[in-house]
């Protein structure tokens, strides 16, 4: 009997209420989805682009889809402008940093689409040193840009925002996503 490659499993809860907790929630199933692209990798080396490895490829096409750009909007509008306006050279420093990282990820999910998406639809049961290259490339640019976010960021910009400022922040974030208007 083969292993399992599990979907992704559900978080923990955190609400628009609480968004700086909900940012980090959601990098916890980003660390999730990237573990499950890893054992993707693996399952795919041994087994091919078997169901398994179709369904796991459709689960990380759909997250890196659908909430990750979410998400990096979300530290756009909210996280990185109070950090801006605080003017701080190490601050500013930062968040240039953090959004050529949004910028590069942006690029490198294309490229690890494209091959998801070959696996996906069954067209690719074997991933080439060029493939993993490209894999490898898109999933390290997570580890020092989260570790980034929720030491100094994150941190960084809620002392800067006053309660009004979070409620308002969880708000906007809610009806970007269809919430209540």
């Amino acid at each position: 009997m083969k292993p399992r490659l599990d979907s992704l499993v559900s978080s923990p809860a955190a609400g628009f209420d609480q968004p700086f907790e909900m940012m980090t929630a959601c990098h916890e199933r980003m660390q999730r989805t990237l573990e499950l692209l890893r054992r993707l990798r693996a399952h795919v080396a041994s087994h091919g682009a078997d169901e398994q490895a179709r369904q796991a490829a459709r689960d990380v096409m759909r997250y890196f889809d659908r909430a990750a750009p979410q998400h990096h909007q979300d530290e756009e509008l909210h996280v990185f402008p109070p950090l801006v306006a605080k003017g701080d050279p190490a601050a500013l420093a930062l968040v240039q940093r953090l959004r050529q990282d949004h910028v590069r990820m942006e690029a490198g999910w294309s490229e690890t689409r494209r091959l998801l998406d070959d696996i996906a639809e069954g067209r690719l049961a074997t991933l080439s040193s060029a493939d993993e290259a490209v894999l490898d490339a898109f999933s390290s640019l997570y580890a020092g840009h989260i570790d980034a976010e929720e030491e100094v960021a994150y941190p960084g910009a809620a002392a800067l925002l006053d309660a009004a400022a979070v409620q308002a922040m969880g708000q906007e974030m809610s009806r970007r996503r269809g919430g209540p208007k």
